[in-house]
């Protein structure tokens, strides 16, 4: 492919993308392929001679497009979202003209710099405290996934508690020490931790537990159970190096109580605390939810997937830590052929030493493009709107006790609920109303209309709604509300006890109901 010819199929892809959202909402949501269904259709073996990109191109609407269930939807309310933009597609378009590894600042000075500026100014957007910039001992850095921060930060806190602990020991003693230490290692976490963390236990090759949550608690991690666990683990003989606080667990989007994990842990100074905020850290960058922020100057490290709710598409994780050589005093690892002079004078990062892989993308360009494309006002508007529609969402549900019931507070465009069997004591309610939640969630994805998930929240078998889709508008919750009613209805067959007097959405006769303008 020559430069017309790319000119040509370049102009022919952007007007396939632009046609794509444009008809997105007319798309089923979910793919209703078959596994297999792409091989069945493609040659075992790829081509000898190259082909012309017309025949290329057409493949994407009649093989790919088949096989994929759009994320970007506005029926799309499952897990959290995976946000785009345009503004992001361009800077991945423009990444993609300068690729490089760009391991070290060497390879591209603008790569490092721009990664830099703006997660300092996310940092300073969300209320961050000082010792999360750069111009500290602290900073960020970009990351593929919240998973992979939490594997990074795991074994650099695990290696940091074993230098530490072994601290002044002559050098036969503290491998003594070492080893001994090693197979007691624990980390911790709330029982709605993301399971990215057990994962991040079993590569760092240590042990994990889970600190108990409640609904009293709004399930959120409280200081007394975690002192309960870091009693428990003393018990056993087991030492406890690591804590994931979460900022919007996935099941409910909770917020750990993060005063009473600090008050906790001033008496286990070792203790890494790392605070996941993959999803619900977005809403810092609006004042309202700043309260959440100074927190944080109590931990060592903080992440937020800006994938998921900031408009730019993945993979943008993220990471902060308060002292950037926590990561560099396990990850530095420098060969002959990696050493350089502006390497070597200590007046540039080389985010290598900051993750796992090598070599790095240029993630930061599209977070750039985005941050002045929408400016810090309009990307507030978005999740303002968005947590708009989870209230109103909850109102929705809140005005149907006979189907309904919240099983938490609604938070951060999430909406967390449950089928109301009725009729029961409180043991047959928990058994027949799990029963009949997964009916109507089973039904829902038959239908395969709207997709949402399930999840396991205490004894609660729930539905979650998540109202925070870019493309996503009012009426596909309202949409989305009144298929729920019809389905928990018919399964409940209750069809016109509950609904007829409030209508679909529960609400009488106000703005904002189906049918009204």
């Amino acid at each position: 492919m020559d430069a017309n010819q790319f000119r040509s199929a370049a102009h022919a892809a952007i007007e396939e993308i632009i046609s794509y959202y444009a008809t997105l909402a007319t798309r089923p949501v979910l793919s209703p392929v078959s596994p297999g269904y792409l091989s069945a259709q493609l040659p075992p073996d790829a081509p000898v001679k190259g082909e012309a990109w017309p025949a290329i191109q057409a493949d994407i609407e009649a093989k790919i497009m088949p096989g994929i269930t759009h994320w970007q939807s506005p029926d799309f309310m499952a897990y959290f979202p995976a946000g785009t933009t345009f503004p992001s597609m361009l800077g991945e378009l423009y990444s993609a003209s300068l690729t490089g590894a760009a391991f070290n600042w060497q390879c591209s000075p603008a790569v490092t710099e721009l990664e830099t500026v703006v997660l300092d100014w996310l940092a300073r957007m969300s209320g961050l405290p000082e010792a999360f910039l750069s111009r500290g001992a602290g900073g960020g850095v970009v990351h593929g996934s919240a998973s992979e921060a939490v594997v990074t930060v795991m074994v650099c806190a695990r290696d940091r508690y074993l230098r530490e602990a072994t601290r002044g020991l002559g050098a036969e003693a503290a491998e003594m020490e070492v080893g001994r230490l090693r197979g007691r290692l624990v980390a911790l976490g709330s029982e709605g931790a993301h399971s990215s963390s057990v994962k991040a236990a079993k590569i760092a090759g240590t042990r994990w537990r889970s600190v108990p949550v409640c609904e009293e608690d709004d399930w959120a991690m409280r200081g007394r159970a975690l002192e309960q666990v870091l009693r428990e683990c003393e018990e056993q003989g087991l030492v406890p190096f690591y804590i994931t606080a979460t900022l919007g667990t996935t099941a409910t989007c909770a917020v750990d109580n993060f005063a009473e994990i600090a008050a906790v842990l001033r008496a286990h100074p070792l203790i890494w605390v790392h605070v996941d905020a993959a999803y619900a850290g977005a809403a810092l960058i609006c004042p309202e939810y700043q309260h959440l922020s100074a927190p944080l100057a109590a931990f060592d490290s903080y992440n937020v997937n800006m994938h998921k709710w900031l408009l730019v598409n993945f993979d943008a994780s993220c990471l902060f830590v308060r002292r950037r050589a926590d990561l560099t005093a396990t990850l530095s690892v420098t060969p002959s052929y990696l050493r350089n002079g502006f390497s070597a004078t200590g007046l540039v990062t080389d985010y290598r030493d900051w993750q796992i892989p090598l070599g790095r993308r240029f993630r930061a360009l599209k977070i750039w493009f985005v941050m002045r494309s929408y400016g810090v006002s309009g990307m507030q508007e978005v999740l303002r709107r968005h947590v708009r529609w989870g209230e109103t969402f909850a109102g929705w549900v809140g005005g149907r006790p006979d189907l309904f019931a919240l099983v938490a507070r609604p938070a951060f465009a999430l909406t967390v609920l449950r089928v109301r069997p009725g009729g029961e004591g409180e043991g047959e309610e928990v058994t027949r109303g799990n029963e009949v939640t997964q009916r109507v969630y089973d039904q829902v994805m038959r239908e395969g209309k709207i997709f949402l998930t399930s999840s396991e929240v205490g004894r609660w078998c729930t539905i979650r709604v998540v109202s925070a889709n870019p493309l996503a508008r009012e009426e596909n919750l309202r949409a989305a509300f009144e298929m729920l009613v019809r389905i928990a209805e018919e399964v409940l067959g209750v069809r016109g006890k509950g609904g007829d007097e409030k209508g679909v959405n529960g609400v009488n006769g106000v703005n904002g109901c189906l049918g009204t303008p």
